[in-house]
Formats: structure tokens, sequence, C-alpha cells
């Protein structure tokens, strides 16, 4: 009984680490990608100037959308609207779209890698004539370091660098913080319109899934005349920042746990190896047949009497 029990605790013991393998190879590289059901509204709030306007309250909603259909295991398709509207910063609906109010509003349609957040241009996914792009577009990747990045920017149809800057907790949660930050880049700052370009950009990013926690933004677009087109001044709500927390905090936990699970069946595998071995030694050592060893001084002991 005591050997069965030990093969069995040997058995158990490969089966624990062949998992712990698998996890520690395989699953990593399954559950750390960008998950296709990304349906998000991002919203922020500040102040702009536009043309020869007075400064006013403005709300921004980006609105991003994955296309499962066209997305696959490897790449993620999203298609992105953005709008900039005047409203007072506590104000609730959506953009107004084609209305008076509305300062600007764009689509686009991109494709990530599902892994390093990185731009992927094949037609197959963004369709033919789109515009290429680079670098990470709506997040960082999984695992970030701290080190700089190269960020896609439309107006200037080309990456700027994302400068580490440090690390803050924001809401209990641990963020890398980010700076783009560059004056005066020549750009078609509306389109058919010419004029320069500023941006000063602040991001603090999940350093588990590379997620946007909370950004502000100050830009500046002024026409070749010299005329400001563009003063904006904006940053994400305190709502927003809250459920993006909320958000990393959940996915990170998944990821930390799934991190443990190798080690754990490591442990678990190596105590059911040496049980195991315990007990088949225990057993192999002992006598089949009930049958005790008996010294020679004990035999002639036993014959004397």
């Amino acid at each position: 009984m005591r050997k069965t029990l030990g093969f069995v605790l040997l058995g158990l013991a490969g089966f624990l680490v062949t998992t712990a393998l698998l996890t520690l190879i395989y699953v990593p590289g399954q559950v750390k990608r960008t998950p296709l059901d990304v349906n998000s509204d991002t919203q922020l709030t500040g102040r702009a100037a536009y043309l020869s306007e007075p400064m006013t309250d403005v709300r921004y909603l980006s609105r991003t959308v994955a296309d499962g259909t066209a997305s696959d295991g490897d790449v993620i398709v999203f298609d992105n609207l953005t709008c900039l509207w005047r409203a007072a910063p506590d104000s609730t609906g959506n953009c107004p779209g084609d209305d008076e109010s509305t300062i600007s509003i764009a689509t686009d349609r991109f494709a990530t890698d599902r892994v390093t957040a990185l731009a992927v241009n094949d037609e197959a996914y963004v369709g033919a004539g789109a515009e290429p792009k680079e670098g990470l577009i709506n997040k960082f990747p999984f695992d970030v370091e701290q080190k700089s990045y190269q960020v896609w920017d439309g107006l200037l149809g080309r990456t700027v660098e994302a400068k580490f800057d440090g690390e803050e907790e924001i809401n209990g949660l641990n963020t890398y913080k980010f700076l783009i930050e560059f004056t005066d880049e020549p750009a078609e700052i509306s389109e058919g319109i010419s004029g320069t370009f500023s941006d000063t950009k602040r991001l603090w990013i999940d350093p588990v899934t590379g997620s946007i926690i909370d950004q502000s933004e100050q830009q500046k677009r002024v026409l070749d005349s010299g005329d400001n087109a563009l003063d904006l001044d904006v940053s994400f709500t305190d709502a927003q920042v809250q459920a993006n927390v909320d958000a990393a905090k959940e996915s990170g936990g998944l990821l930390r746990t799934l991190g443990l699970v190798p080690w754990i069946a490591f442990g678990l595998g190596a105590l059911a190896a040496l049980g195991g071995l315990f007990l088949v030694r225990g057993a192999s050592g002992g006598s089949t047949d009930g049958s005790q060893d008996v010294s020679l001084d004990e035999i002639t002991r036993r014959s004397r009497h």
C-alpha cells in the first residue's frame, strides 16, 4: 500500500512540474494580449481657445472600439472617434457631432500588435489606402520598462519620443510617468491647413498592463499667418482616472496571480516527489513475507533455551 501511494505521489509530482512549465512558458504569452472586446470612452475636460474666440470650457472624447471580426490572435483592429466641443466640465452627454458647439471631430482606423502594442500596417487589417503608422498608438506594451518609447502623433504624421519621467502613485496604483514635449513643429494643423504645432503631453502608465491611467495635454496650433488656430489644455476627468485605476488593478491582480501559479506548482511538485520517493524506498527496504532479520548471537541465545 505504501509503495502504491508512493508511485501515485510521484505521478502527481510529474503532473505538477509539467503544469508549472506550461504555465511559466506558454500561458503568459496567451494572457498578456490586448483583449478583443475593447469598447471604451475616454473623457477629458479643460479649456480651449479656437481661432479668435476667447478661452472657454471644453470636453474631449476618444471612443475606441475593437473590430473583433477583422482582428485575430496576433493583431487587433480599432475604430476610433475623437471629438472636441464647447461644454461645461460637469456637463453630460456625448459628442454633439455636426453642431456649432463642435470644434473638431475625426475618425481613424488602425491596427496594433496585441502584445507589443506597436502599429501594424497590413492592408488585410486596416484596408487599402490607410495612412501608415509607427510606434505605439493607444497603449504601452505589457511589462512597461523605465525607458523612452516612440509614440505615434497623427497631426505630425510621425512618432515622437515619450521620455520616462519617474514613478507616481495614483489612487493606490503605482504608475510610470512619461513626457512628450516639442515646440513649433511644421504640421497640417487641420485638414488642408498648414502651420506649426507645439505639444506638452504627460502620460501616467500602468507598468503591468501598459494601459493609460491618466493624461494631461497642453497643445497649441498656430496658422502660418501667426494667428491662433487652437490653444488647448485638457486632462482626464477624475471619474475617468478612477475607472482606469480600478480596471488596471483588476487586470494586474489577475496577471500577478497567474505569475505565482508556476512557482506554487513547482513547490507542490517537489513536496510530492519527496513524499513519493520516501514511501517507495521505505516499502522496498522492508520484508515482503513478514519475516524479520535475526543476528547470529540471537539465534545462538535462543537455541540454548
